[in-house]
């Protein structure tokens, strides 16, 4: 029961210390970087060779725009599918809640917004084509856009530290109760051992 409850405690280590400190100190790679439009061509398609081992891929929209209208967080700006042997992995809309924002150049008014199309779980090796087209938002003015692709981005399931901790609290707590059973225990009517010499022994 022992070895049990120690392995219990390790595997909650892992959950809880060791899984959050893998996905937080250990950056994704990235697998590429694609424009999919700018003002002249338009929208177009892009392909991507993947493989198995970069599951699961992050898939990023950098969004260059210099205004957008009123409203346009909760709209649609975008819509995202990508499909790979004649299956589509990843189909969603995309807007500007919960972008990152930063500018492009402190000395023009251009703004990039990064938006989390999300990832894809199950890769399997070969092409993949991504296409990109606008949503159901007006008014904006886009000026590019690019498709960042990162392998290996686990996203944190923050469900996981509390799991962790749980399995480690169970562990210890039935390790120290599996040590104590195992103690052999001390009959309390037994009586200690006559001292051979001294007061109380026996005679020489």
């Amino acid at each position: 029961m022992r070895l049990l409850f120690l392995l219990i405690f390790l595997i909650g280590a892992a959950i809880g210390i060791g899984y959050p400190y893998v996905i937080l100190n250990f950056p994704a790679q990235e697998i590429g970087t694609w424009r999919v439009y700018d003002s002249v061509g338009g929208f177009r398609p892009v392909q991507a060779t993947l493989a198995a081992t970069d599951a699961p891929v992050q898939v990023l929209v950098d969004v260059m725009s210099s205004s957008m209208p009123q409203g346009a967080e909760g709209a649609a700006i975008l819509t995202i599918t990508a499909a790979a042997g004649g299956r589509t992995v990843l189909a969603e809309t995309l807007a500007l809640a919960g972008a990152t924002v930063r500018d492009d150049s402190p000395q023009t008014p251009q703004k990039i917004y990064r938006i989390d199309a999300g990832p894809i779980d199950e890769i399997e090796d070969g092409v993949h084509t991504f296409t990109l087209g606008p949503g159901d938002a007006e008014g904006l003015d886009l000026e590019s856009v690019d498709l960042i692709l990162l392998a290996a981005a686990g996203a944190y399931d923050q469900r996981a530290q509390p799991l962790g901790f749980s399995l480690m609290a169970i562990g210890f707590i039935g390790f120290v109760l599996a040590m104590r059973r195992g103690r052999p225990e001390r009959n309390p009517n037994s009586q200690p051992p006559k001292p051979r010499w001294g007061r109380g022994g026996e005679p020489r």
